[in-house]
């Protein structure tokens, strides 16, 4: 099995930056395509970002489409989330899960957390207003 440990999390004002980390462990995290999700109190988890085992494909969710990137460092086993323009609709608990694949690089990962075999402890986001 592959481990997941999230960081980077914090408190940060409205409008400003983070960039959170999923550092892998037991496991080459390039087998995996690795999504974001988030989940605020009293709402269901919300998809965020995936990304391809290679980076190839990305996608995002609506609500954070030109403010959150998705990347990967496959040498460093880690999946970053860059979390610009932030708004306190953002606060949340943030988890990265993989699933494995393999085959070509080009297609959508999944949005349904069904999909998601493992998944980190998660680390929490708070935007103030």
């Amino acid at each position: 099995q592959v481990q997941l440990v999230e960081s980077g999390g914090g408190l940060v004002q409205a409008g400003g930056s983070l960039r959170l980390s999923c550092a892998a462990s037991g496991r080459t995290l390039s087998d995996y395509y690795v999504g974001w999700f988030r989940q605020a109190p009293g709402k269901e988890r919300e998809f965020v970002a995936v990304i391809s085992r290679g980076g190839g494909s990305t996608h995002s969710a609506d609500s954070v489409k030109g403010r959150f990137t998705i990347s990967r460092d496959n040498a460093q086993n880690t999946v970053y989330l860059q979390m610009n323009s932030l708004k306190p609709e953002d606060t949340a608990v943030y988890y990265c899960a993989a699933y494995l694949a393999d085959g070509a690089d080009n297609k959508y990962g999944s949005s349904w957390w069904g999909s998601y075999d493992y998944w980190g402890q998660g680390t929490q986001v708070t935007v103030s207003s």
